[in-house]
C-alpha cells in the first residue's frame, strides 16, 4: 500500500496480497469507492493473479453495502474491461489487477464512465472517504446487486478490428509469437490475431496466477525466450504483454527486442502522416526519439508527468488522439485514450501490411538511440529528501522537474532519474547514441543515488 494518508499511486492502489492489501481493507476500499459513486451501476473485473478473485468479492461486497450494482466481467484485460464501461454505459469500473509488479502483489484501478481512469482528484475524494470513514451505507431494502456480464472480450476484439485495414493484414498471414506472460492477454490477443488471418505460436499461454514462464514485467531480460522463438519459427515478429495486457513489447523477425518508445515512435510517424498538426501526449521518461518523429513529422509533443493515468488524463483536456510510453503503453484515441497491448498489436500489423515492410527495416528507419534502464532501493520515507539533494547537486545542467529529473547533455544524451510511485525503488532512464555511455549514464547516478541514500540513513 501507498504512505499514510495516501491509497493511490503513479497507477492505482497497490500492496502485497493479504499482507498490505487484505479482504478486509479491500472491503473497506470498495465501500469507499461505492461512495463516492453515489448507488451508480459499475463493472468489475481482474487479471489472472492468484489473490484476484478473492479480492474482487471483497470489493464488491463493499461496493453492494453502499448501493452500487455491480456487473461481474470476470477475468479479462484491463482495456477490454476499460471498453466495456463505454460500450455498458455504466458509472465506471474497479479493476482487481497489478499489472506489471511481481505475483505476491495486487491492486485496485478505478475507472471513470470514459473508460479513464480516475483524475488525481477524483482519487484524492475516495481518499478523503477511506481515511475520515465518511463511508454511505445502503438501508436492508437497498443494497445494491451483483450479475454476471459475459462477452466482454468478443466486444473488446471486435472494436479493434474496426480501426484497422483487416482485409490487407488477413492477406499477408503473418506469423506472430505471442508471450501473454500465463495472463489475461491470452483472453483476447490469440482470438484477435486469428481474426486478422495470423498464424500463431504462443509462449506461457497458460493462464497461472503464479507466473511460473517470466515475471509480468516485460523487459528485455525476461524476453530471451520470446526472441529465441521467433527465429526458431521463422515468424514475422513477438510480442510481449504484462500482468494486464494493456503494455506490449516487439521482437522483429531478426530476434531484435525493442523498448516501448521505437514501436510508439513507429505508430507516431505513421498516424502524423495521415493527421499532419496532431499534440502527441508522452511522458518524460521517454526517448528523444518521440520528440523526433514530432518535429519531422509537423506533431506537437506534450510531456507529461509519468504514469499512465497522467498520460490519458492530458489526452482527454487536449483532445488529443495519441500517447505512448517508452515502457510499452501506446493510447490510441479513436479506439480509446488508455493504454491497450492488443490495439497496439493491430496498429503495428496494419502498418506492415500497408508498407509492405519487415518490422526490422520499419524500426532501423527511425532515428537510433540506445536505452539503458537501472533501478536502485530506496526506502519510500527518504525518497523526497534524495530528489531533492540530487536536484541541488545537478542545479548547474540543462534539467527538467515535471517529474523527479531529467538532465539533457549537449550530445543528446539524456538521464532521468524519479522514485517510484508503486514500488520502494528510484528508476534510471538512460538514453544516447552509443551504447557504452547509456550505461555510462546509469553507472554514474546509480553510484550517486546509493551515496545519497546512504547519507541519508546515516
Amino acid at each position: 500500500m501507498q504512505s499514510s494518508k495516501r491509497l493511490f499511486g503513479t497507477n492505482g492502489i497497490r500492496g502485497l496480497a493479504n499482507k498490505e492489501l487484505t479482504p478486509e481493507i479491500a472491503i473497506k476500499i470498495g465501500c469507499a469507492i461505492g461512495t463516492f459513486f453515489k448507488r451508480g451501476t459499475l463493472i468489475v473485473g481482474y487479471d489472472a493473479r492468484t489473490s484476484s478473485p478473492m479480492l474482487a468479492k471483497a470489493v464488491i461486497s463493499g461496493l453492494n453495502a453502499t448501493g452500487c450494482n455491480v456487473l461481474l466481467a470476470g477475468m479479462a484485460p484491463t482495456p477490454a474491461l476499460q471498453y466495456a464501461v463505454k460500450r455498458q454505459r455504466t458509472d465506471g469500473a474497479v479493476i482487481i489487477t497489478a499489472s506489471h509488479n511481481p505475483p505476491e502483489y495486487n491492486g485496485i484501478k478505478v475507472v471513470w464512465n470514459d473508460g479513464i481512469e480516475l483524475s488525481r482528484e477524483q482519487e484524492i475524494q475516495i481518499e478523503k472517504i477511506f481515511f475520515q470513514e465518511t463511508i454511505r451505507y445502503a438501508e436492508w431494502n437497498s443494497l445494491g446487486e451483483t450479475q454476471e456480464l459475459p462477452g466482454i472480450i468478443d466486444d473488446y476484439v471486435e472494436a479493434i478490428k474496426t480501426h484497422v485495414d483487416v482485409t490487407k493484414i488477413t492477406k499477408k498471414h503473418y506469423h506472430i509469437v505471442v508471450d501473454a506472460a500465463n495472463s489475461v492477454g491470452n483472453l483476447a490477443v490469440p482470438r484477435l490475431l486469428r481474426d486478422l488471418g495470423c498464424k500463431i505460436t504462443t509462449l506461457n499461454g497458460n493462464i497461472d496466477g503464479t507466473f511460473p514462464g517470466r515475471l509480468p514485467e516485460p523487459r528485455l531480460e525476461n524476453l530471451n525466450d520470446l526472441a529465441l522463438t521467433v527465429k526458431a519459427v521463422g515468424a514475422d515478429l513477438g510480442v510481449a504483454y504484462d500482468g494486464d495486457a494493456d503494455r506490449s513489447i516487439f521482437v522483429d523477425e531478426k530476434g531484435e527486442i525493442y523498448w516501448g518508445d521505437k514501436t510508439f515512435a513507429l505508430i507516431e510517424k505513421y498516424f502524423l502522416q495521415d493527421n499532419p498538426g496532431e499534440k502527441i501526449v508522452t511522458p518524460v521518461s521517454s526517448s528523444t526519439l518521440i520528440k523526433d518523429v514530432a518535429d519531422a513529422y509537423g506533431g506537437e509533443l506534450v510531456w507529461t508527468k509519468v504514469g499512465s493515468v497522467t498520460v490519458a488524463q492530458t489526452m482527454k483536456k487536449l483532445k488529443a488522439k495519441l500517447g505512448g510510453e517508452e515502457n510499452g503503453g501506446v493510447f490510441y484515441g479513436p479506439h480509446q485514450s488508455v493504454r491497450d497491448g492488443a490495439m497496439t498489436t493491430a496498429l503495428i500489423l496494419d502498418i506492415m501490411a500497408r508498407t509492405g515492410e519487415k518490422l526490422s527495416k520499419l524500426l532501423g528507419d527511425l532515428p537510433q538511440y540506445f536505452i539503458e534502464k537501472g533501478k536502485v532501493e530506496c526506502p519510500e520515507t527518504l525518497k523526497e529528501a534524495v530528489l531533492k539533494k540530487l536536484t541541488a547537486q545537478v542545479k548547474g545542467l540543462k534539467i527538467s522537474t515535471i517529474d523527479g529529473v531529467k538532465i539533457w547533455f549537449e550530445d543528446k544524451s539524456t538521464i532521468l532519474v524519479r522514485p517510484s510511485g508503486t514500488e520502494p525503488i528510484y528508476r534510471l532512464y538512460a538514453e544516447a547514441k552509443s551504447e557504452r555511455k547509456a550505461l555510462e549514464l546509469v553507472r554514474e547516478y546509480t553510484l550517486k543515488l546509493e551515496k545519497l541514500i546512504k547519507s541519508l540513513k546515516s
